[in-house]
């Protein structure tokens, strides 16, 4: 071996060591993002309005399909009488009540996605903010969203939840109507 592939290992082995040491001293920071979102006051606030939005297209729906079984229904009771003509238009009618009714179901979701995705950017955004903050101030060298990339492991690991949601609700509060 070479004097500079001696030096090189030498200065490998030493890298490994210094790396590792240094490694063992990380703390990682954790967050659950949904579970802040429910505790937040703000993220309570969405959430109502979520489930008031979804409550009344979920209603528009229901109509939507009850109307389609009594088409369905009325059908039914008169098959056996109706034309070819009429069977074919009494058909055609139900098909195109069902295809109204699968579009619309599939836009309401669409819809809501998009809504959601309105009310929570900003939330977000702010929480983003108050994430970096309290990672530098617990000294955390990384924080990671438990439910998106799983840690299964880290020596020393700090749960930021609940100091997360008590700084955004201090320095966010909701303004009482």
């Amino acid at each position: 071996m070479n004097a500079f592939n001696k030096t090189f290992l030498i200065f490998s082995v030493l890298f490994l060591f210094t790396t590792a040491s240094s490694f063992a001293e990380y703390k990682v920071g954790i967050i659950n993002v949904k579970r802040i979102m429910k505790q937040l006051e703000e993220g309570k606030s969405v959430s109502t309005k979520l489930r008031a939005s979804f409550k009344s297209k979920e209603k528009v729906l229901k109509d939507e399909e009850a109307k389609i079984k009594k088409l369905q229904q009325d059908f039914q009771k008169q098959d056996l009488v109706l034309s070819g003509k009429a069977k074919a238009k009494k058909q055609q009618d139900i098909q195109k009540a069902i295809m109204a009714y699968q579009k619309k179901t599939v836009d309401y979701q669409k819809q809501m996605q998009k809504e959601e995705a309105e009310l929570k950017k900003p939330i977000l955004d702010k929480l983003s903010k108050i994430v970096d903050q309290i990672s530098k101030k617990q000294g955390v060298e990384m924080t990671f969203e438990a439910s998106t990339s799983p840690v299964v492991y880290v020596k020393t690991r700090v749960d930021l939840d609940k100091e997360v949601i008590s700084e955004y609700n201090k320095k966010h509060p909701i303004k009482k109507k």
